[in-house]
């Protein structure tokens, strides 16, 4: 009997230890759950939109609109977002933002048109925007500093599970029922993920007791960015020029679009495996990324990361065959290498007080001016895809090597 409660209680000692070195305090593990039930709704339809789009007579402009919107409400959002997460304190806050997004899908259930789907996209992206800062206050809070970048880790990786498995599901829908019927059952199953999502969050999510008066967060810009967070800050657009430009043309390349000269032909299921493997692939390299981040400088790990946002709309355009594009996709889930040391980096950078706020303020001027990349993209893949990607390799090389020589490390 001794032997058998020793057996236990050393089983205990290993399981505490890695809810430790996982930093998987309470508060944090309600707030994975969260992101895998809201996530997984989000991610059910949202990479086929733009091919709902088309099929319901939306032209190039119109998925244009809807990427364009994506970053132009992910900026305008998030500092909303981060001024109340500061406010009332991010487990409120976070119920709000859940409510915010459950709209959008009811719109895109009852109103099958391409207009419904772009007014509902208002609503239920605004979910990872709107949530960003309070999620980042909320790692800042509950967790130490040398485990900061373990838990955007976390809560990095928890995110590509939904973003891996929704594209199976909502793509397996489509090939079942069809684009229109597929996408609307894709979005009623996600309603349903949300109140779930709600209710455990209530449950389980401790509230957050440093809340302030809207007074002490009133001042918008002064005091904020220092010289450091303006060079990643700069870095970081062009970056997310590269990313944004053909991101939302990506499905349509993959599903034999013009000029893509993709040799087999590729079915919504098979663009959802492709995108299970870009995660499964993100997945593989957080957690030791983050261990040896959080021990020493995480410029490098930055700049690696710049380096595979780069490459993969170089390597896309010359991936041909369903081979070359499970490469392509491997290489973009390497993409997250860094971003959790990037988003380390920025909690590092912004002042203690004002987290949540200064985090939705970067993200606004970030978003605000890669929303014209986005739109831009329409009219660069209307000319010619070869285009589009051209330019999204351009800016990835121009963001790359300034942060090489502008960035800088914590000291």
């Amino acid at each position: 009997m001794s032997q058998v409660i020793y057996a236990l209680k050393g089983k205990s000692i290993l399981f505490n230890k890695l809810i430790e070195f996982l930093a998987l305090k309470k508060s944090m593990s309600a707030l994975l759950l969260m992101v895998i039930f809201v996530g997984m709704g989000e991610k059910l339809a949202e990479r086929f939109l733009p091919k709902y789009i088309e099929v319901l007579g939306g032209g190039a402009l119109a998925i244009g609109l809807l990427n364009g919107l994506d970053n132009l409400l992910s900026a305008l959002y998030s500092l909303p977002g981060g001024y109340l997460s500061d406010l009332i304190g991010f487990k409120k806050s976070l119920v709000i933002f859940n409510l915010f997004a459950m709209t959008g899908y009811v719109i895109v259930i009852v109103f099958p048109s391409w207009q419904a789907a772009v007014i509902g996209a208002v609503f239920f992206i605004s979910w990872d925007a709107l949530s960003l800062p309070a999620t980042m206050s909320l790692v800042s809070k509950v967790l130490p500093d040398k485990k900061r970048t373990m838990g955007v880790t976390m809560h990095s990786l928890v995110r590509r599970l939904p973003m891996a498995l929704g594209p199976l599901a909502g793509g397996y829908f489509i090939d079942a029922y069809g684009i229109q019927t597929g996408i609307r059952y894709s979005f009623m199953l996600a309603l349903a993920l949300a109140v779930i999502s709600l209710i455990m969050q209530q449950i389980i999510m401790e509230e957050d007791p440093s809340s302030r008066d809207k007074k002490d967060i009133s001042a918008p810009w002064a005091g904020l960015f220092s010289p450091k967070l303006k060079a990643l800050l700069i870095s970081d657009i062009f970056i997310r020029f590269c990313e944004q430009i053909p991101y939302a043309f990506i499905v349509l390349w993959c599903l034999g679009d013009r000029e893509s000269g993709i040799s087999a032909k590729i079915s919504a299921f098979d663009f959802g495996i492709l995108t299970a493997v870009e995660m499964t692939a993100a997945i593989l390299i957080y957690i030791p990324v983050a261990h040896f981040a959080d021990r020493g400088s995480k410029k490098p790990f930055v700049i690696i990361t710049f380096a595979f946002f780069t490459a993969f709309p170089a390597v896309l355009y010359y991936s041909h065959t369903y081979t070359a594009l499970t490469f392509a996709f491997i290489l973009r889930g390497f993409k997250e290498f860094g971003e959790p040391a990037r988003k380390a980096m920025i909690l590092d950078l912004v002042p203690e007080d004002r987290r949540a706020y200064t985090y939705g303020v970067y993200y606004l001027i970030r978003d605000i001016i890669v929303s014209v990349a986005a739109f831009g993209g329409a009219f660069l893949w209307r000319h010619s895809p070869a285009l589009n990607l051209a330019a999204a390799f351009a800016f990835g090389l121009i963001g790359t090597f300034y942060f090489v020589i502008a960035g800088k490390d914590i000291e």
